[in-house]
């Protein structure tokens, strides 16, 4: 469903806007886990408010509003909660049609409810922005679908799941200029949940690489995320992202894409990507891509010889003894402990709601009632069992089929005399069976000195002097913990900087994006196709050569 272009939300000239100073307003579609990070980000951490929701699960819907829209006393009022985000484009059209009829201006109808008021015509505001935290496979539908709103976007990672669809999304929010068929300026804000750019550690690390050479130039990194061993069973043996096609949507895109735009964003870009566009800088890209891995350690042949033929942990006759059993991971280490959240939260959205109004034995019997579900794949269709996740289902017996184990090497050429732009290496390496989870590591080696952090620490060895100093980069508060060390809190804050900046102070959307998101559209889906190139090299166990590749993949997009 595409649209003919509309005006933006609020039909405001830019003193107008100036002069409001309103909370920006954003629309999150999807309330899981990461739609609920965004908001809580946004809540506590910016001037910014959370509108609307579009979420299709009930409990999941009215959770989310009750924490971030209208209360727990409250009641949602239109325009604030939709089951589709379908049902949001359309009822978002209708009411600015009504909205131009009316030549509103902003009020309030005394409930804190902004309205748009003329005479006795009230229609309601909409949104400056949209978080998009569905499905990696929904995203280009709905970007392609709301593009004509000329809204602020922050999509989840990963963009899209083939470059196909990456370049799709390009092209839907910078289309080509008819005459010189060059992308035009970026007319909306756009962001991807690349996190991993905006954690205090990690910008403290971009800045003593970059602008303070503590260890001179760059030659070489290695950077390692450790998943976590009974994490990647939960996501990607029997979650949502346990399945890869040939398109290369595989774990190294679902999980560790923003890995790959992390080294990419410390051996790539510029310091400050604003004063780059003033230069006219052009990023220093790697030579060749090269990648092995493959599925290890989940698969029939690590199956105990005494699980027989369980294929559910409930009814396995050694599962009191596997450490991969459901229960003892979901009930046992978790809902035991007092744990509701993730992960029992996304095997059981209503996991809250049972145990406050049942007790903790209801909700033990109710989280393992969703855990004796499994298939037959001798009477089920395959696309029945792909469509939902099995979080009860024999690791070993799943339909997985995503690298647990993955080594990417990256190999840069000199292109000239000039900091940052000489030859060096980067491997990257995610690992499924780790004590860490999501912990990433690595060392980076330089001229004058080398580099070793962690997710906390930051440790700095001088040649010349023989000194080690360590910086010890201050912890997220205790409620941003699992924030990916406060990254999603910088992400939200940044974008809707963006969004306050072009909002109400006039700025111009290529300033805001440089200044406050330091990312550019293309510079994302660039770091995706690195990801697909990587893939492409493991599946066809091949070194690709990037300049060559990229060109072949744009000439063979504008054909198709």
């Amino acid at each position: 469903m595409k649209e003919p272009q509309l005006p933006p939300p609020d039909s405001l000239s830019p003193a107008e806007k100036r002069s409001s100073k309103r909370p920006t307003r954003f629309l999150v579609i999807g309330a899981g886990s990461r739609g609920n990070a965004y908001a809580r980000a946004v809540t506590t951490a910016t001037p910014g408010t959370i509108h609307a929701v579009a979420e299709p699960h009930a409990f999941k819907r009215r959770e989310f509003g009750r924490n971030f829209i209208w209360g727990d006393q409250g009641i949602s009022t239109e325009g604030q909660e939709f089951t589709d985000w379908r049902e949001w484009v359309k009822w978002e059209i209708s009411r600015r049609e009504q909205a131009r009829k009316d030549n509103s201006h902003d009020d309030d109808d005394g409930s804190g409810n902004v309205v748009k008021t003329v005479g006795s015509a009230k229609t309601p505001v909409g949104v400056d922005g949209v978080f998009i935290c569905t499905l990696d496979e929904t995203h280009v539908e709905i970007i392609e679908t709301i593009a004509p709103l000329q809204l602020h976007i922050l999509c989840e990672k990963p963009l899209a799941l083939s470059l196909q669809d990456c370049l799709t999304v390009y092209r839907t929010l910078q289309p080509p200029n008819s005459e010189t068929k060059q992308p035009l300026p970026p007319s909306t804000i756009f962001s991807i949940g690349h996190v991993l750019r905006y954690s205090p550690h990690n910008t403290r690390l971009r800045k003593l690489l970059l602008e303070d050479r503590v260890i001179g130039e760059i030659v070489s990194l290695e950077h390692c995320e450790p998943v976590g061993w009974w994490h990647f069973s939960h996501s990607y043996v029997r979650g949502n992202w346990r399945r890869a096609t040939a398109l290369g949507d595989g774990s190294l895109l679902t999980k560790s894409c923003h890995d790959i735009d992390f080294i990419l964003w410390l051996l790539c870009s510029p310091p400050s990507l604003e004063t780059a566009h003033a230069m006219g800088y052009e990023p220093h890209f790697p030579r060749s891509i090269s990648s092995s891995g493959s599925l290890t350690q989940f698969r029939r042949a690590r199956k105990p010889v005494a699980a027989k033929d369980a294929t559910n942990c409930v009814s396995c006759p050694i599962e009191q003894d596997c450490k991969y059993s459901a229960v003892r991971i979901y009930n046992d280490r978790h809902l035991a402990n007092g744990h509701r959240s993730w992960p029992v939260g996304i095997v059981s959205p209503d996991i809250e709601d049972v145990y406050k109004d049942q007790g903790p034995k209801a909700a033990e019997t109710h989280l393992l009632s969703q855990l004796q579900e499994d298939y037959d794949v001798a009477t089920e269709a395959d696309s029945t069992i792909a469509a939902r996740p099995w979080y009860g289902r024999c690791v070993y017996e799943a339909d997985n089929n995503v690298c647990d184990d993955q080594v990417v090497t990256l190999a840069w050429d000199d292109e000239e005399r000039a900091p940052g732009r000489l030859s060096k290496t980067a491997t990257f390496h995610m690992i499924a069976p780790t004590e860490k989870q999501c912990e990433r590591r690595g060392r980076i080696y330089g001229t004058n000195g080398e580099i070793e952090y962690d997710s906390h620490n930051i440790s700095i060895y001088d040649f010349a002097s023989g000194k080690r100093s360590t910086i010890n980069v201050p912890k997220p508060p205790p409620d941003q913990k699992e924030s990916h060390g406060g990254g999603d809190y910088g992400l939200a804050r940044q974008f809707v900087n963006a969004v306050e900046a072009v909002v109400n102070d006039g700025m111009d959307i290529e300033t805001a994006q440089a200044r406050f998101v330091g990312c550019t559209l293309e510079e994302a889906v660039i770091s995706h196709a690195v990801v697909f190139a990587a893939e492409e090299a493991r599946r066809d166990e091949v070194v690709v050569k990037w300049k060559d590749w990229w060109k072949a993949k744009l000439t063979t997009s504008a054909l198709g």
